[in-house]
């Protein structure tokens, strides 16, 4: 008897809810008559196709403030490679290394304003570069005053607008002309670093760019992956670097097998520091929108993972061969994790960047001493750092790329994808390395037959500071009074 009472409860209990809804609805019937006839549901149509519009513009504001910000810790990173450099060069060198950093930015930027943003982003001319958008012409019209852009631009799916993705990746174009300052220091002529840092900036560099990160590019048509540019950025800055000081010769008085130390390690250690945090705006700024908050966080998270590890690997490493605890050696170790993680920080798992951190760590000091086996010198180490671990970072993404983050869901070597993803990575470098290889050549090649790479041989006897500058970043201990030009060498 309790089950028939309560299947009847059920039946009245679904009456009463047809009943109910039954005279809502025709309550409401006049309403919403009246409303078609008035226009109101035309209104209602009308205030949430705004409201989605300002959800878009709300979305892109966000977007854009957060390229910018990550844009302005990436031009900082210029701070810290001039600190960086300043402190590992001979104390007769520091004001030209400052100079070269600091001039280097400003020319680059006036490159990229001319041909290197067309290059690298404009429209494809068969996957080599790009050949519109020069001086940014088409980057935004005006329209009563109020400025209206583009989105992206002819080579870029960015949710930006054309004109902050110019300013971020021309802090990135900077840094790919600051890395070559380090390795040739107190040596170059200083006319000469302002004519390969706008070619540079101008053209090597743009290619590249345009291989990999333009939507047209013929690598990235490959699906070859460089997130933030171990490739087309350090890869490229390093073994510009290399084929730089190969052709300018050693500093004078320099000694195979005994390094020079380095005049500052406080600088060096302040640099190393800024480079480390500008480097979550080089990372994290790349994946140009707020909209994945996940991805943004993985990449942070690798990449501090990395630069830990690296420092950590480095400092062991060098302690178990000299008993000492070398600070130089744990900078540089933290530079190659970032560099070398810069490739992979959104297509691996925390584990492989923290792998990744520890293997750079290590091989950028084995790199150090294969340069100095082969009597180059490179004063900070720039291609140790930038161009090993740069290639050593791209093809990590062939090894460890994990399929639910790879851009074609392909799996690395290590993860079960076989080959396929660490053929393109490894294709890649190749292609990268000896377009600049040959270019470098070219450029630098050019320069030393008119006699504008190396500096005059009176630099050598009363330091570049003078010579170049003038000046003295330690006029107390190395005043510039009591030196005398030779006038025959001069």
């Amino acid at each position: 008897m309790a089950k028939v009472s309560i299947k009847r409860k059920n039946y009245f209990a679904r009456f009463l809810a047809i009943a109910i809804g039954a005279a809502i609805f025709a309550a409401l019937t006049p309403t919403i008559a009246h409303a078609v006839e008035t226009g109101t549901l035309e209104s209602l149509s009308k205030t949430t196709s705004e409201l989605s519009q300002t959800t878009k513009e709300l979305r892109l504001s966000v977007d854009t403030s957060w390229v910018l910000i990550t844009g302005f810790l990436v031009f900082f990173m210029q701070c810290g490679f001039a600190m960086l450099e300043a402190g590992l060069v001979r104390q007769t060198g520091v004001v030209n290394t400052l100079a070269e950093n600091f001039i280097d930015a400003a020319i680059t930027l006036v490159a990229w304003w001319a041909t290197g943003f067309a290059i690298a982003f404009g429209t494809t001319s068969n996957g080599f570069w790009g050949v519109d958008g020069f001086f940014l012409n088409n980057a935004f019209t005006l329209n009563n005053g109020v400025i209206e852009y583009a989105i992206g631009s002819g080579g870029s799916t960015a949710p930006v607008n054309t004109l902050t993705l110019f300013f971020f990746q021309f802090a990135f174009s900077a840094t790919a002309s600051t890395i070559t300052t380090g390795s040739m220091a107190e040596r170059t002529e200083f006319k000469g670093d302002l004519i390969y840092a706008f070619i540079m900036g101008a053209v090597m560099y743009p290619i590249i760019v345009h291989w990999a990160w333009n939507n047209g590019g013929w690598l990235y048509k490959l699906n070859f992956h460089d997130f933030a540019g171990s490739a087309v950025v350090h890869t490229v800055g390093g073994w510009t670097s290399l084929v730089g000081a190969y052709l300018l010769g050693p500093r004078s008085d320099r000694v195979w097998g005994q390094i020079p130390p380095a005049h500052n390690l406080g600088y060096a250690t302040i640099g190393t520091m800024i480079l480390w945090f500008g480097w979550y705006g080089f990372n994290a700024g790349s994946a140009l929108t707020l909209s994945n908050t996940g991805l943004v966080g993985l990449v942070v998270v690798n990449t501090t993972l990395a630069a830990s590890t690296g420092a950590l690997a480095a400092m062991l490493y060098i302690y178990f061969r000299f008993k000492q605890w070398h600070l130089f050696c744990g900078l540089n170790g933290s530079l190659a994790g970032l560099v070398a993680v810069t490739a992979g920080c959104a297509y691996v798992m925390p584990w492989a960047a923290a792998l990744i951190g520890l293997v750079a760590g290590v091989l950028v000091l084995i790199v150090v001493d294969i340069i100095e086996w082969f009597e180059i010198d490179d004063p900070v180490g720039a291609f140790a750092v930038h161009g090993a671990c740069g290639m050593m970072g791209a093809i990590c993404v062939g090894l460890f790329g994990h399929p639910a983050l790879t851009m074609n869901k392909t799996a690395g070597l290590f993860l079960g994808g076989g080959f396929g993803l660490l053929g393109v990575q490894l294709g890649g470098i190749a292609a990268i390395v000896i377009f600049v290889v040959v270019f470098s050549f070219i450029m630098f090649g050019t320069l030393k037959a008119v006699g504008l790479l190396r500096v005059n041989a009176e630099a050598d006897r009363i330091g570049i500071d003078v010579y170049e500058h003038g000046a003295s970043a330690w006029p107390d201990v190395y005043p510039i009074d009591d030196l005398q030009f030779d006038d025959e060498e001069e």
